[in-house]
């Protein structure tokens, strides 16, 4: 099993979308090993956007990333990290289709509800990034519950 990180951005927070991103996770299958709200620091933007620091946009995406709250998930399951950028689409909400998370809800590259993880290398460092060891639970689903 393969745990992957996701972040719902700001426009899935205030947007009002939050619940419904993460029933889209769990009707998919995938477990729920940490979740928590959080606003995002200058530090950490810059350490998780590193690869795009010299970009004309950087300062865009920081001011965005820090417009409200963010919701983090580490969700796991088989193949995480490829099943989670299938269930968004692709990162371009306008080319995304409708079904997939962000051709429902989003609006282009940046407003695009969230940030996944693109790799199981990156997977793993993402998510020592943004939760601490004993933020993530290992637990038995249960499969008692109607749906």
């Amino acid at each position: 099993m393969q745990t992957s990180l996701i972040l719902l951005k700001p426009d899935c927070v205030t947007g009002r979308k939050v619940g419904e991103v993460i029933k889209r996770f769990e009707e998919a299958g995938f477990q729920i090993r940490g979740c928590k709200l959080f606003r995002l620091s200058s530090e950490i933007l810059n350490e998780h956007y590193a690869h795009l620091a010299s970009k004309p946009f950087f300062p865009e995406i920081v001011a965005f990333m820090q417009s409200s709250p963010v919701v983090g998930l580490a969700v796991a399951g088989d193949n995480a990290v490829d099943r989670v950028r299938t269930l968004l689409g692709p990162t371009d909400s306008k080319k995304a289709d409708k079904g997939t998370i962000r051709g429902d809800f989003g609006v282009d590259v940046m407003v695009n509800v969230a940030h996944a993880s693109d790799s199981a290398e990156n997977a793993e460092i993402e998510l020592k990034r943004f939760f601490k060891d004993e933020e993530l639970f290992d637990y038995a689903m249960s499969y008692t519950t109607k749906p």
